[in-house]
């Protein structure tokens, strides 16, 4: 409750309103690569940048454009206007250049051709409870999603650069020294296979993932040379058993589905592991508050738009999910940012 010596603000109210604009300027960068040519030829004039990518609007509005992006954090500036140079700030130079593989403008670049788009419709959605998206007539969006190869390349994009940095803090948090063998469960691109094997070099890999992902899987591996410890292998979490391993991993997988599936999947996890064995889930978990992680909560939302009855959840919902399972014991790692690590022991 609040205090009576609040004085009302509107600020907050406004900022939160207006924040699509903000989302829509970044978002924009990023689809220019505005960014990534910063990063091949720093100190850049507005006009200059102007001409290389090619846009009519007027130099005002262009000026607009970048000092906003500064404004925000995502560039640094010397000089006004006219006579303004340009650079990518810190962050921006190491995250959204993409020519570096610690690149996270895929999950951006999906929610520019997809999400921005099917979130104009969250009202539908609260007031029907139906997906918004490819899925909104009633298909399967995975289904939907898997036979667009450029859908499908926006969305493992996406995956990736929304998961890159858990993968590398999970890999270097978790005590991997009693496991040899781990499979990622929706493994996707393959990323965190390769950060684990990458971090520790005992441990053998299997990204596990539908047919049409194999190429995509395949190919990330090939070009880190991880060919001798991580391999891809096609399947069906649902229907097909997950391959066996000390350690199963789903990285935002378990919030694309409904309670009863959530269970299935946790079910087919504890199947597929030995005694010991070690069932991990990298999502935006919910504080038991629900009021911290507002990431979280909006992924939760996210699935409204995304699916037929996925939600996000606190780590005592994934714990009770455990223990009727069979699992033994829980433990939550923090991850990057508002991510972490729902860890449930055989």
């Amino acid at each position: 409750m609040e205090t009576s010596s609040h004085q009302p603000n509107p600020e907050n109210i406004l900022k939160i309103g207006s924040s699509f604009m903000a989302c829509k300027i970044l978002l924009t960068a990023v689809k220019f690569q505005l960014f990534t040519k910063l990063s091949a030829h720093p100190d850049q004039t507005a006009l200059g940048l102007k001409k290389q990518l090619d846009l009519n609007c007027s130099e005002r509005h262009f000026y607009d454009f970048m000092d906003a992006l500064t404004g925000f954090g995502f560039l640094t500036r010397a000089g006004l206007l006219e006579n303004a140079v340009y650079s990518n700030s810190s962050d921006t130079e190491v995250f959204l250049d993409k020519n570096k593989p610690s690149y996270i403008g895929g999950i951006l670049e999906m929610m520019n051709e997809r999400l921005y788009g099917f979130w104009g419709n969250l009202e539908e959605g609260l007031k029907t409870g139906k997906p918004q998206n490819e899925a909104k007539d009633g298909v399967n969006i995975f289904a939907e999603i898997y036979k667009d190869p450029k859908i499908l390349e926006t969305f493992v994009n996406g995956m990736t650069g929304v998961q890159i940095g858990n993968f590398m803090a999970f890999s270097k948090k978790f005590d991997f020294s009693n496991y040899k063998t781990l499979t990622d469960a929706g493994g996707s691109a393959g990323y965190l296979s390769l950060m684990v094997a990458k971090e520790n070099p005992h441990m053998t890999c299997t990204t596990f993932d539908l047919p049409p992902i194999d190429p995509i899987s395949n190919s990330t591996i090939k070009k880190f040379n991880f060919e001798d410890r991580v391999q891809s292998v096609s399947g069906d979490f649902f229907s097909e058993p997950i391959p066996t391993a000390d350690i199963i991993v789903m990285g935002n997988i378990l919030h694309d589905w409904n309670e009863e599936e959530k269970l299935k999947l946790m079910k087919n996890a504890y199947d597929s592991l030995p005694k010991n064995g070690v069932f991990v889930v990298i999502e935006n978990i919910i504080d038991e508050e629900r009021k911290q992680n507002v990431f979280g909560l909006m992924m939760s939302l996210n699935m409204l738009i995304e699916t037929e009855g996925g939600f996000d959840y606190t780590f005592n919902d994934f714990s009770n999910w455990g223990k009727k399972v069979g699992f033994k014991s829980f433990k939550l790692i923090p991850l990057a940012g508002p991510a972490s690590a729902a860890v449930a022991y055989k």
